[in-house]
């Protein structure tokens, strides 16, 4: 291996270890907690050392939202392929993702609901969050019913789902009805 091999490993090493802790943090404490400071001291590292990896916390949120999302579509994508049929796999979907943002509320939150630098719904999108739509795609563009573009029924219904999953976060819906919410979601709204 050469040295120039070698400083890109490391590099590449650095900055996983930079989006793992900043990512722990922000599940632990939240994103408020994430300050470049708090990153060096815990990685050890020089704050100029995190600098040149990422320009400040905005584009962290970014990698953390980026791998998040990567995570996401392989989560979802491993339910539909276990359930049988196109309202098996809806189903799969829905309780796949809430289960997701659930579970990881700091990168749900660098997924939709901060500020990560990154451009949503536009041709120069990221490959991650291009495959994580084409992840619910997938399943949902089978259902979306006569005359109805798939990759609209997919906003609309992953409005839903996050609306579900922002208002059970925020304790605004009763936690014993989920189950019946995915149940309704699934029934009313594709087309199976």
């Amino acid at each position: 291996m050469s040295v120039q091999e070698r400083k890109q490993r490391e590099r590449a090493e650095r900055e996983r270890l930079i989006v793992a802790t900043a990512r722990e943090l922000a599940e632990q404490q939240g994103w408020d907690a994430v300050t470049t400071r708090r990153l060096a001291e815990r990685i050890e590292y020089s704050q100029p050392v995190l600098y040149s990896h990422f320009r400040g916390k905005r584009e962290i949120i970014g990698a953390v939202a980026l791998e998040g999302a990567a995570e996401m579509a392989e989560a979802v994508r491993a339910a539909t392929s276990a359930a049988d049929g196109p309202r098996g796999r809806v189903a799969a979907l829905a309780r796949t993702y809430l289960d997701f943002a659930a579970r990881n509320p700091a990168v749900y939150d660098a997924l939709f609901q901060l500020d990560g630098g990154l451009p949503y719904a536009r041709e120069d999108t990221p490959e991650p969050l291009k495959d994580a739509f084409a992840a619910l795609l997938e399943s949902l563009g089978e259902v979306a019913g006569d005359g109805v573009h798939p990759a609209l029924f997919t906003e609309v219904f992953w409005a839903s789902l996050h609306g579900l999953a922002t208002l059970t976060r925020a304790g605004r819906l009763l936690p014993e009805d989920a189950a019946r919410r995915v149940e309704l979601l699934v029934d009313r709204l594709a087309v199976v």
